[in-house]
C-alpha cells in the first residue's frame, strides 16, 4: 500500500513512518517542519519506500494514496499556544483537505484526535461516550476545539460522502523523538533533570496524568486503521494506569540518581485538567489492544534518548 502519513517528522508521526517501512509499506512522509525536524527521519531517508514531501495540510494535497494517518498538528501547550489561528487551521482547515483527499482516492483516513476533547472532565476516567467539558474561549481552545471540530468533521464526512474514517482520541504519549523543549511534563522533567535544574511542578503535583509509551500507541493506530470490523471510532488510545504530577517527577529523579535537581511548586495555567486516564474497554474489545509497557521501562528508554540528545 502507499500511505500517507500528516506530521510525519514530528514525534509519533516519526515513529509510526518507522513502522509502516518496517512493515513493507511505501510512505509519504509530509510536514511542514513546524514543530517536526528532518533529525526523527534521518535513518528513513536512504529507504527507497519512504518519500518526504514538505508541505502544509492547510492547503490542498493531490496524490495517489491508500491510506492516509492524519497527525498534523502541534501537540504541546508551547507551540500550539504560540500561534493559536493557525492551530485552528491546521486542526479544521487540515482536515477538510485530507478528508478530500480521501473521498477523492477513496482512502482509508484515520484522525489522530486527543484526550483534549474531553477538556476538564467531570467524569473520571473518560470513556468515548462523554461529550467533555471544554472552554471554547480560553488559552487552549485552539487546540481542544479544533480536535473536537475535526472529529465533527469526519463524521459528517462519513454520514454525507461515505469516506472510510477512523478516530482515535490519544493520551499523554512519550519516548524518544520528543522535542527537547515541546513543555510537556515528561521530556519537561527528564530535560530539567539531566541539566541539573529545578524540576518544575504547575501546581500542587496532586493532578493526574495516565503515561502511554509511544511504541503501543502506534500498535493501537495501525490496529484501528486496519480492522475488519464496521467500526469506525472514536475510541481512547492510552495508558489507564495512572499517577500524579508529583510521583512522574520523583520517578524521573529516581531514574536519574546522578541529577542535582530539586523539584519546585509554580501556579497551574488556566484551563489545565486536574485529571485524565482513558477507559479502554472499547479498544479491548473492538481492537484487542492494551498497552504493554510499563512507566519506568518506557522511561528509562526516553532518558537515553535525552542523554544522547542534550549532549550531541
Amino acid at each position: 500500500m502507499k500511505i500517507l502519513v500528516t506530521g510525519g517528522a514530528g514525534f509519533i508521526g516519526s515513529h509510526l513512518c518507522e513502522r509502516l517501512l518496517k512493515e513493507g509499506e511505501d510512505v509519504i512522509c509530509l510536514d511542514n517542519f513546524y514543530t517536526g525536524t528532518k533529525d526523527n527521519i534521518l535513518d528513513l531517508m536512504d529507504n527507497k519506500k519512504f518519500e518526504l514531501l514538505r508541505h502544509d495540510v492547510t492547503f490542498p494535497l493531490y496524490v495517489e494514496v491508500d491510506q492516509i494517518y492524519n497527525l498534523a498538528c502541534p501537540a504541546s501547550p508551547v507551540h500550539y499556544q504560540s500561534d493559536p489561528v493557525q492551530t485552528t487551521k491546521t486542526s479544521v482547515h487540515g482536515a477538510i483537505n485530507m478528508l478530500g483527499l480521501a473521498k477523492r482516492t477513496k482512502a482509508t483516513i484515520l484522525q489522530a484526535s486527543t484526550s483534549e476533547v474531553y477538556g476538564d472532565p467531570e467524569v473520571h476516567p473518560q470513556p468515548e461516550s462523554y461529550w467533555g467539558r471544554v472552554n471554547p474561549i480560553g488559552i487552549r481552545s485552539c487546540y481542544d476545539e479544533g480536535k473536537r471540530c475535526a472529529e465533527t468533521l469526519f463524521f459528517d464526512y462519513y454520514r454525507q460522502n461515505k469516506v472510510d474514517i477512523r478516530v482515535i482520541r490519544i493520551f499523554n504519549t512519550y519516548g524518544p523523538n520528543m522535542h527537547p523543549n515541546d513543555g510537556r511534563v515528561v521530556s519537561n522533567f527528564i530535560v530539567q533533570a539531566l541539566k541539573n535544574k529545578d524540576i518544575t511542578i504547575y501546581g500542587d503535583g496532586s493532578q493526574t496524568r495516565s503515561f502511554q509509551y509511544v511504541d503501543d500507541l502506534i500498535d493501537g493506530m495501525i490496529k484501528m486503521m486496519n480492522n475488519k470490523e464496521d467500526f469506525i471510532g472514536p475510541v481512547n488510545i492510552g495508558n489507564p494506569v495512572e499517577f500524579t504530577i508529583k510521583q512522574l517527577a520523583e520517578k524521573v529523579l529516581e531514574l536519574i540518581p546522578e541529577s542535582k535537581s530539586k523539584i519546585i511548586f509554580k501556579d497551574l495555567p488556566q484551563d489545565d485538567p486536574k485529571q485524565r486516564k482513558p477507559d479502554i474497554a472499547l479498544a479491548k474489545e473492538k481492537l484487542q489492544w492494551e498497552p504493554r509497557t510499563e512507566l519506568e521501562k518506557g522511561l528509562k528508554k526516553t532518558i537515553g534518548y535525552f542523554k544522547v540528545k542534550i549532549t550531541s
